[in-house]
């Protein structure tokens, strides 16, 4: 996970990445939009009106799909709500 600024300059990183389990498979595109556009071959990003939505959906994210990474998007998220022209980037293999 980075933000990333409109021209793709790096901001920060975090320090752990998502771990991906079969219980990612379970969370649905209507209870999990954001989330459900997770996958660990390709990148995901979400702007600073997407932020909101995706702190929602980290709040109710079963426990099984947990993991270090949960809270270092909810910092990243900040980082993007906080600035201008920054992007959330789920950056996959």
């Amino acid at each position: 996970m980075q933000v990333r600024g409109e021209h793709g300059d790096v901001v920060v990183r975090a320090r752990a990445g998502v771990q991906w389990t079969s219980a990612f498979a379970d969370l649905g595109s209507e209870l999990f939009p954001m989330l459900w556009a997770l996958i660990p071959y390709g990148d995901a990003v979400f702007n600073e009106r997407q932020v909101p939505l995706l702190l929602a959906e980290l709040d109710r994210l079963p426990v099984a799909c947990g993991g270090d990474w949960v809270g270092q998007a909810r910092e990243l998220c900040q980082v993007v709500s906080r600035g201008q022209a920054l992007y959330l980037w789920f950056v996959g293999d």
